[in-house]
Protein backbone atom coordinates (compact mmCIF):
# COMPACT_ATOMS: atom_id res chain seq x y z
CA UNK A 1 0.00 0.00 0.00
CA UNK A 2 1.19 3.31 -0.44
CA UNK A 3 2.35 5.53 2.72
CA UNK A 4 1.39 8.94 1.14
CA UNK A 5 -2.12 9.17 -0.16
CA UNK A 6 -1.00 11.90 -3.23
CA UNK A 7 0.36 9.87 -6.19
CA UNK A 8 3.06 10.26 -8.15
CA UNK A 9 2.76 13.53 -10.85
CA UNK A 10 -0.27 14.80 -9.10
CA UNK A 11 -0.71 17.15 -6.19
CA UNK A 12 -3.87 17.76 -3.79
CA UNK A 13 -6.70 20.69 -5.41
CA UNK A 14 -7.13 22.08 -2.27
CA UNK A 15 -3.23 22.77 -0.38
CA UNK A 16 -5.18 24.15 2.46
CA UNK A 17 -7.14 21.25 3.38
CA UNK A 18 -7.17 19.93 6.54
CA UNK A 19 -4.84 16.60 7.13
CA UNK A 20 -8.09 14.66 7.70
CA UNK A 21 -10.20 15.69 4.58
CA UNK A 22 -10.80 13.65 1.78
CA UNK A 23 -8.25 14.36 -0.69
CA UNK A 24 -8.97 15.61 -4.31
CA UNK A 25 -6.32 15.16 -7.35
CA UNK A 26 -5.94 16.86 -10.62
CA UNK A 27 -5.35 15.84 -14.18
CA UNK A 28 -2.45 13.93 -13.97
CA UNK A 29 -2.85 11.59 -11.42
CA UNK A 30 -1.66 8.55 -11.93
CA UNK A 31 -4.75 6.19 -12.00
CA UNK A 32 -3.01 3.18 -10.67
CA UNK A 33 -2.06 4.79 -7.61
CA UNK A 34 -5.89 6.76 -7.60
CA UNK A 35 -7.52 3.12 -7.10
CA UNK A 36 -4.71 1.98 -4.42
CA UNK A 37 -5.45 5.46 -2.54
CA UNK A 38 -9.26 4.40 -2.49
CA UNK A 39 -9.16 0.52 -2.25
CA UNK A 40 -6.35 1.73 0.70
CA UNK A 41 -9.11 1.53 3.62
CA UNK A 42 -11.37 -0.61 2.76
CA UNK A 43 -11.90 -3.40 5.49
CA UNK A 44 -10.95 -6.91 3.69
CA UNK A 45 -13.98 -8.20 4.26
CA UNK A 46 -16.44 -10.59 1.81
CA UNK A 47 -19.38 -8.15 0.04
CA UNK A 48 -17.51 -4.88 1.52
CA UNK A 49 -18.71 -1.52 -0.07
CA UNK A 50 -16.17 0.39 -1.93
CA UNK A 51 -15.53 4.04 -2.22
CA UNK A 52 -17.10 4.36 -6.05
CA UNK A 53 -18.35 1.05 -7.65
CA UNK A 54 -18.31 0.51 -11.05
CA UNK A 55 -20.66 -3.58 -10.99
CA UNK A 56 -22.48 -4.10 -8.06
CA UNK A 57 -23.99 -7.47 -7.64
CA UNK A 58 -26.95 -8.55 -5.04
CA UNK A 59 -28.02 -12.11 -4.31
CA UNK A 60 -27.12 -13.44 -7.60
CA UNK A 61 -27.54 -17.14 -7.66
CA UNK A 62 -27.42 -19.69 -11.02
CA UNK A 63 -27.99 -23.08 -10.43
CA UNK A 64 -27.32 -26.04 -12.96
CA UNK A 65 -30.11 -28.86 -11.64
CA UNK A 66 -28.73 -29.71 -8.02
CA UNK A 67 -25.48 -28.31 -8.43
CA UNK A 68 -25.24 -24.42 -7.21
CA UNK A 69 -22.70 -23.02 -9.70
CA UNK A 70 -22.53 -18.95 -8.46
CA UNK A 71 -24.15 -17.89 -5.28
CA UNK A 72 -23.04 -14.39 -4.47
CA UNK A 73 -24.56 -12.58 -2.07
CA UNK A 74 -22.73 -8.78 -2.15
CA UNK A 75 -20.33 -7.73 -4.52
CA UNK A 76 -18.88 -4.34 -5.85
CA UNK A 77 -16.26 -3.91 -8.32
CA UNK A 78 -14.12 -0.69 -7.65
CA UNK A 79 -13.79 1.70 -10.71
CA UNK A 80 -10.51 2.18 -12.38
CA UNK A 81 -8.80 -0.64 -10.73
CA UNK A 82 -8.03 -3.94 -11.58
CA UNK A 83 -9.67 -6.66 -9.63
CA UNK A 84 -8.33 -10.13 -9.88
CA UNK A 85 -10.91 -13.09 -9.44
CA UNK A 86 -9.22 -15.92 -8.75
CA UNK A 87 -10.50 -20.02 -7.03
CA UNK A 88 -9.72 -23.03 -7.84
CA UNK A 89 -11.49 -24.94 -11.06
CA UNK A 90 -15.07 -25.27 -11.00
CA UNK A 91 -15.39 -22.61 -8.27
CA UNK A 92 -17.93 -20.64 -10.67
CA UNK A 93 -15.84 -17.92 -11.97
CA UNK A 94 -16.47 -18.12 -15.83
CA UNK A 95 -20.25 -18.38 -14.58
CA UNK A 96 -20.44 -15.62 -13.06
CA UNK A 97 -18.31 -13.45 -15.92
CA UNK A 98 -21.41 -14.93 -18.28
CA UNK A 99 -24.35 -13.66 -16.23
CA UNK A 100 -22.50 -10.36 -15.58
CA UNK A 101 -22.20 -9.99 -19.35
CA UNK A 102 -25.62 -11.50 -20.70
CA UNK A 103 -24.53 -14.82 -22.08
CA UNK A 104 -26.03 -16.38 -19.07
CA UNK A 105 -29.30 -15.69 -16.98
CA UNK A 106 -29.29 -16.35 -13.10
CA UNK A 107 -32.23 -18.16 -11.28
CA UNK A 108 -32.31 -14.95 -8.74
CA UNK A 109 -30.45 -11.55 -8.38
CA UNK A 110 -29.59 -8.28 -9.39
CA UNK A 111 -26.62 -6.68 -10.90
CA UNK A 112 -25.83 -3.00 -12.23
CA UNK A 113 -23.52 -0.88 -14.06
CA UNK A 114 -23.14 2.80 -13.22
CA UNK A 115 -26.66 1.98 -11.14
CA UNK A 116 -28.05 0.96 -14.00
CA UNK A 117 -29.59 -2.82 -14.10
CA UNK A 118 -27.54 -5.12 -16.75
CA UNK A 119 -30.69 -8.36 -16.24
CA UNK A 120 -32.81 -9.58 -19.04
CA UNK A 121 -30.30 -7.65 -21.38
CA UNK A 122 -28.20 -9.43 -24.32
CA UNK A 123 -24.89 -9.72 -24.60
CA UNK A 124 -24.80 -6.95 -27.19
CA UNK A 125 -26.85 -4.74 -25.20
CA UNK A 126 -24.30 -4.91 -22.35
CA UNK A 127 -21.25 -4.34 -24.17
CA UNK A 128 -23.44 -1.60 -26.22
CA UNK A 129 -23.29 0.17 -22.52
CA UNK A 130 -19.36 -0.44 -22.01
CA UNK A 131 -18.69 -3.65 -20.12
CA UNK A 132 -17.15 -6.14 -22.55
CA UNK A 133 -15.15 -9.18 -22.13
CA UNK A 134 -12.67 -11.75 -23.47
CA UNK A 135 -12.88 -15.76 -23.46
CA UNK A 136 -11.19 -18.56 -21.91
CA UNK A 137 -11.20 -19.86 -26.02
CA UNK A 138 -10.26 -16.97 -27.86
CA UNK A 139 -13.15 -16.21 -30.10
CA UNK A 140 -11.76 -15.01 -33.46
CA UNK A 141 -13.85 -15.47 -36.86
CA UNK A 142 -10.17 -17.83 -38.21
CA UNK A 143 -11.81 -17.14 -42.10
CA UNK A 144 -11.54 -13.44 -41.50
CA UNK A 145 -8.10 -10.96 -41.66
CA UNK A 146 -7.07 -9.81 -38.64
CA UNK A 147 -8.47 -6.21 -40.00
CA UNK A 148 -11.70 -7.65 -40.36
CA UNK A 149 -11.56 -9.07 -37.02
CA UNK A 150 -11.17 -5.83 -35.24
CA UNK A 151 -13.32 -3.69 -37.41
CA UNK A 152 -16.01 -5.91 -36.61
CA UNK A 153 -15.56 -4.59 -32.48
CA UNK A 154 -16.80 -0.81 -34.20
CA UNK A 155 -20.03 0.43 -32.78
CA UNK A 156 -22.46 1.86 -34.18
CA UNK A 157 -21.71 1.56 -38.03
CA UNK A 158 -24.21 3.14 -40.19
CA UNK A 159 -23.50 0.48 -43.26
CA UNK A 160 -24.99 -2.37 -41.27
CA UNK A 161 -28.36 -1.51 -42.79
CA UNK A 162 -29.66 -2.92 -46.08
CA UNK A 163 -30.73 -0.12 -47.88
CA UNK A 164 -27.98 2.23 -46.16
CA UNK A 165 -25.02 -0.08 -47.28
CA UNK A 166 -26.26 1.20 -50.61
CA UNK A 167 -25.19 4.28 -50.40
CA UNK A 168 -21.35 4.31 -49.73
CA UNK A 169 -21.62 8.21 -48.94
CA UNK A 170 -23.14 7.18 -45.95
CA UNK A 171 -20.70 4.81 -44.35
CA UNK A 172 -17.52 5.69 -46.36
CA UNK A 173 -16.04 8.12 -43.71
CA UNK A 174 -16.73 6.05 -41.06
CA UNK A 175 -15.39 2.79 -42.47
CA UNK A 176 -12.02 4.97 -42.93
CA UNK A 177 -11.97 6.21 -39.16
CA UNK A 178 -12.89 2.78 -38.59
CA UNK A 179 -10.03 1.23 -40.05
CA UNK A 180 -7.41 3.63 -38.79
CA UNK A 181 -8.82 3.08 -35.41
CA UNK A 182 -8.36 -0.44 -35.74
CA UNK A 183 -4.66 -0.24 -37.30
CA UNK A 184 -3.53 2.12 -34.71
CA UNK A 185 -4.51 -0.99 -31.90
CA UNK A 186 -2.89 -3.36 -34.09
CA UNK A 187 0.16 -1.73 -33.44
CA UNK A 188 -0.42 -1.03 -29.71
CA UNK A 189 -0.67 -5.01 -29.71
CA UNK A 190 2.27 -5.49 -32.19
CA UNK A 191 0.02 -7.27 -35.29
CA UNK A 192 0.13 -4.59 -37.53
CA UNK A 193 1.84 -7.12 -39.71
CA UNK A 194 -0.81 -9.46 -39.68
CA UNK A 195 -3.61 -6.73 -40.55
CA UNK A 196 -4.34 -9.13 -44.11
CA UNK A 197 -3.19 -12.59 -42.00
CA UNK A 198 -6.62 -14.67 -41.52
CA UNK A 199 -6.96 -14.76 -38.21
CA UNK A 200 -6.63 -18.57 -37.59
CA UNK A 201 -2.87 -18.47 -38.56
CA UNK A 202 -2.27 -16.78 -35.28
CA UNK A 203 -0.48 -18.78 -32.69
CA UNK A 204 -2.58 -18.82 -29.12
CA UNK A 205 -0.88 -15.99 -28.22
CA UNK A 206 -1.18 -13.57 -30.86
CA UNK A 207 -4.67 -14.74 -30.96
CA UNK A 208 -5.68 -13.35 -27.07
CA UNK A 209 -3.73 -10.06 -28.07
CA UNK A 210 -6.69 -10.04 -30.99
CA UNK A 211 -9.39 -10.23 -29.18
CA UNK A 212 -8.14 -8.04 -26.55
CA UNK A 213 -7.44 -5.31 -29.29
CA UNK A 214 -10.84 -6.16 -30.55
CA UNK A 215 -12.65 -5.46 -27.14
CA UNK A 216 -11.21 -1.84 -27.37
CA UNK A 217 -12.76 -0.96 -30.57
CA UNK A 218 -15.55 0.15 -28.87
CA UNK A 219 -14.35 2.16 -26.19
CA UNK A 220 -15.34 0.55 -23.25
CA UNK A 221 -15.28 1.40 -19.60
CA UNK A 222 -15.33 -2.21 -18.01
CA UNK A 223 -12.84 -4.76 -19.80
CA UNK A 224 -13.50 -8.59 -18.48
CA UNK A 225 -10.92 -10.88 -19.54
CA UNK A 226 -11.20 -14.29 -18.37
CA UNK A 227 -7.71 -16.16 -18.02
CA UNK A 228 -6.16 -14.18 -20.98
CA UNK A 229 -2.18 -15.64 -20.15
CA UNK A 230 -4.00 -19.21 -20.52
CA UNK A 231 -2.37 -20.84 -23.08
CA UNK A 232 0.39 -17.66 -23.78
CA UNK A 233 4.30 -18.62 -23.98
CA UNK A 234 6.54 -17.05 -21.95
CA UNK A 235 7.28 -14.26 -24.57
CA UNK A 236 3.94 -12.81 -24.31
CA UNK A 237 2.38 -13.25 -21.07
CA UNK A 238 4.77 -9.77 -20.61
CA UNK A 239 3.28 -7.92 -23.45
CA UNK A 240 -0.31 -8.87 -22.29
CA UNK A 241 0.30 -8.04 -18.47
CA UNK A 242 1.71 -4.71 -19.99
CA UNK A 243 -1.77 -3.90 -22.22
CA UNK A 244 -3.69 -5.34 -18.89
CA UNK A 245 -1.73 -2.57 -16.98
CA UNK A 246 -2.10 0.28 -19.83
CA UNK A 247 -5.83 -0.57 -19.78
CA UNK A 248 -6.05 0.99 -16.13
CA UNK A 249 -3.62 3.61 -17.28
CA UNK A 250 -6.57 5.04 -19.44
CA UNK A 251 -9.27 5.17 -17.18
CA UNK A 252 -11.23 1.45 -17.20
CA UNK A 253 -11.98 -0.67 -14.81
CA UNK A 254 -10.43 -4.67 -15.17
CA UNK A 255 -11.60 -7.72 -14.12
CA UNK A 256 -9.97 -10.36 -14.56
CA UNK A 257 -9.42 -14.46 -14.05
CA UNK A 258 -6.22 -16.16 -13.28
CA UNK A 259 -4.76 -18.79 -12.06
CA UNK A 260 -0.84 -17.19 -12.07
CA UNK A 261 -1.00 -15.99 -8.52
CA UNK A 262 2.64 -14.33 -9.52
CA UNK A 263 0.34 -12.49 -12.29
CA UNK A 264 -2.36 -11.52 -9.81
CA UNK A 265 -0.07 -10.57 -7.20
CA UNK A 266 2.13 -8.29 -9.99
CA UNK A 267 -0.95 -6.27 -11.41
CA UNK A 268 -4.17 -6.59 -9.14
CA UNK A 269 -5.52 -3.75 -6.94
CA UNK A 270 -7.62 -6.03 -5.57
CA UNK A 271 -9.03 -9.76 -4.98
CA UNK A 272 -11.87 -11.58 -4.95
CA UNK A 273 -11.10 -15.02 -4.35
CA UNK A 274 -14.56 -17.92 -5.06
CA UNK A 275 -14.89 -21.32 -4.19
CA UNK A 276 -17.67 -23.80 -4.80
CA UNK A 277 -19.60 -20.86 -6.28
CA UNK A 278 -19.17 -18.62 -3.52
CA UNK A 279 -16.88 -15.54 -2.53
CA UNK A 280 -14.79 -17.04 0.36
CA UNK A 281 -12.63 -13.48 0.74
CA UNK A 282 -12.00 -10.59 -0.61
CA UNK A 283 -8.75 -7.77 -0.21
CA UNK A 284 -5.40 -6.21 -1.59
CA UNK A 285 -2.88 -9.06 -3.56
CA UNK A 286 -0.98 -8.95 0.07
CA UNK A 287 -4.18 -10.31 2.13
CA UNK A 288 -5.01 -13.40 0.07
CA UNK A 289 -2.09 -15.47 1.21
CA UNK A 290 -2.68 -14.99 4.82
CA UNK A 291 -6.01 -15.89 4.36
CA UNK A 292 -6.50 -19.48 6.14
CA UNK A 293 -10.10 -19.75 3.92
CA UNK A 294 -8.12 -19.21 0.67
CA UNK A 295 -5.46 -21.71 1.75
CA UNK A 296 -7.88 -24.23 2.69
CA UNK A 297 -9.70 -23.58 -0.82
CA UNK A 298 -6.77 -24.22 -2.93
CA UNK A 299 -4.62 -26.97 -0.88
CA UNK A 300 -7.71 -28.58 1.40
CA UNK A 301 -8.62 -27.93 5.13
CA UNK A 302 -6.07 -30.24 6.73
CA UNK A 303 -3.06 -29.76 4.09
CA UNK A 304 -0.74 -29.40 6.65
CA UNK A 305 -2.34 -30.77 9.92
CA UNK A 306 -0.20 -33.98 10.98
CA UNK A 307 -1.97 -37.44 10.90
CA UNK A 308 -3.37 -39.04 13.51
CA UNK A 309 -2.06 -42.78 14.82
CA UNK A 310 -5.52 -43.80 13.90
CA UNK A 311 -5.44 -41.97 10.13
CA UNK A 312 -1.83 -43.19 9.88
CA UNK A 313 -3.65 -47.15 10.53
CA UNK A 314 -6.63 -46.52 8.08
CA UNK A 315 -3.99 -45.43 5.39
CA UNK A 316 -1.94 -48.53 5.50
CA UNK A 317 -5.23 -50.72 5.23
CA UNK A 318 -6.35 -48.86 2.68
CA UNK A 319 -3.02 -49.25 0.78
CA UNK A 320 -3.49 -52.84 1.89
CA UNK A 321 -6.86 -53.28 0.64
CA UNK A 322 -5.70 -51.68 -2.86
CA UNK A 323 -2.41 -54.09 -3.53
CA UNK A 324 -4.86 -57.37 -2.62
CA UNK A 325 -7.53 -55.81 -4.66
CA UNK A 326 -4.58 -55.29 -7.31
CA UNK A 327 -3.03 -59.15 -6.57
CA UNK A 328 -6.16 -60.55 -7.33
CA UNK A 329 -7.09 -59.25 -10.92
CA UNK A 330 -3.61 -59.91 -11.57
CA UNK A 331 -4.40 -63.46 -10.67
CA UNK A 332 -7.61 -63.78 -12.42
CA UNK A 333 -6.28 -62.79 -15.35
CA UNK A 334 -3.29 -65.67 -15.53
CA UNK A 335 -6.05 -67.85 -14.47
CA UNK A 336 -8.17 -67.18 -17.64
CA UNK A 337 -5.29 -66.97 -20.38
CA UNK A 338 -4.23 -70.74 -18.93
CA UNK A 339 -7.87 -71.96 -19.78
CA UNK A 340 -8.07 -73.66 -23.17
CA UNK A 341 -10.31 -71.88 -25.69
CA UNK A 342 -13.49 -72.56 -26.23
CA UNK A 343 -14.46 -75.12 -28.97
CA UNK A 344 -17.26 -73.60 -31.37
CA UNK A 345 -16.87 -76.38 -34.05
CA UNK A 346 -20.08 -79.12 -32.80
Amino acid sequence: MPADPTPHGGTPSDPTASPGAPRAFRHGDTPQRLAQVALRDVPWEIGVPKPDPAIVVDDVARTFGGLTAVSVDHLEIQRGGITGLIGPNGAGKTTLFNLLTGFDQPNTGSWSFNGRPLGKLAPHEVARLGVVRTFQLTKALSRLTVLQNMLLGAQGQRGEGFFRALIPGIWRGQEKENTEKAMDLLRRFKLDAKKDDFAGTLSGGQRKLLEMARALMSDPQVVMLDEPMAGVNPALTQSLLGHVKDLREQGMTVIFVEHDMDVVRDISDWVVVMAAGRIIAEGPPESISQNQAVVDAYLGAHHDAPLTVEEEDEVLREAEREIAREQNLEEGEVLSSDAPPERTDR
